[in-house]
């Protein structure tokens, strides 16, 4: 079917909201083709609750390997056309598949398309910053900043991600931020101006708050995207930019803190991208 849904659902040791995202996903006006929760680990009681409470998911149990590793092991035991990822700690609302797919039927040349959240901090509805505001069309300078697409947001085509090679699994958090600027750089966004999910945060289970310092892995994906040679010469300087002021910053903070070593390894990607002539480490030593 050319509008045949699969939601994937990443999961680790959220039993407590999981049985909340699922509902949210079985009470869409339009309902999705394939349901697969991936398991990426969990020692709660998933398990029991996606196989009794929700029979009609697909169940896949993984040793813990990450979200990006979880996300891409859905797309590889499903079919459908368009791929709907759903964290497991938001909600949708129950016009968002509907909604999305009304949209791409007007946009036949669509392949990714986003939309509007609410958010909720702890237990609180608050009003995104300005910075994170949404954007359509060529959405790429837009997006350097900040990651301003979020998963649970996104119905992307399944043909798209492939030709993306999937979610980085080098990296543990801002892997959405890594695709989306991939994807922004070379393809049109669509957006639909509306709020179709809850997005909650600031809870202590928060992928992003395991992991300090996220700017660290947004360096690593925009010293990737500047080493893939598909950038325009526009594109490429925005983002060099943004990297050298995000490592500039790291550099500060980590002098503050006396770490000597990882002040170092943002130092020498500074000297990399500053004199593309000058050999130096690979993006790698983003990492350490």
């Amino acid at each position: 079917m050319p509008d045949s849904v699969a939601v994937i659902i990443p999961t680790h040791n959220r039993a407590h909201t999981l049985g909340r995202a699922l509902e949210s996903v079985y009470g869409q006006s339009r309902p999705a083709d394939e349901v697969c929760v991936i398991d990426d680990g969990s020692e709660d009681a998933t398990r029991q609750l996606v196989l009794e409470q929700f029979p009609q998911s697909r169940y896949i149990y993984q040793p813990n390997a990450g979200v990006s590793s979880a996300r891409n092991a859905g797309v590889a035991a499903t079919e459908s056309v368009w791929l709907a990822f759903l964290d497991s700690d938001d909600e949708w609302l129950p016009t968002k598949l509907e909604r999305q797919l009304a949209e791409i039927s007007h946009d036949p040349a669509c392949r990714l398309l986003h939309c509007d959240e609410i958010w909720i901090r702890n237990g609180v509805r608050v009003n995104p910053r300005n910075k994170h505001r949404k954007n359509v069309g060529d959405v790429f300078e837009h997006c350097l900043r900040e990651c301003v697409i979020a998963p649970s947001a996104v119905l992307l085509q399944r043909s798209l991600l492939e030709e993306m090679h999937g979610f980085d699994e080098e990296l543990p958090v801002c892997e959405d931020y890594d695709l989306w600027l991939k994807i922004g750089s070379r393809y049109p966004v669509a957006y639909v101006d509306e709020a179709l999910l809850n997005k909650f945060g600031k809870h202590k289970d928060q992928l992003s708050s395991r992991h300090w310092g996220r700017d660290r892995f947004r360096v690593r994906a925009l010293a990737n995207l500047l080493d893939s040679a598909t950038l325009t010469s526009q594109q490429y300087s925005a983002a060099l930019r943004t990297l050298l002021a995000k490592s500039e910053i790291l550099v500060q903070g980590a002098l503050k803190r006396g770490n000597e070593a990882t002040a170092t390894a943002f130092q020498a990607v500074i000297d990399k991208y500053s004199n593309t002539e000058k050999k130096s480490e690979s993006a790698e030593i983003l990492l350490q």
